[in-house]
């Protein structure tokens, strides 16, 4: 096996992968997924709400 070849090989096989990943994380269930976890930090509870006066 030629070394040209074997990078060739690396190098299709990285570009189905970035291809892969990149209609995963732009699919309709992943971006739902997603939308929520952007929410994260605004719909936060930590912090204790006005009526808490306890």
């Amino acid at each position: 096996m030629d070394i040209n070849l074997f990078r060739q090989a690396i190098t299709v096989a990285g570009l189905v992968c970035f291809v892969a990943i990149a209609l995963w994380a732009w699919g309709k269930p992943a971006a739902r997924r997603f939308e929520e976890a952007s929410m994260q930090p605004i719909n936060d509870d930590d912090l204790p709400s006005p009526t808490d006066r306890g």
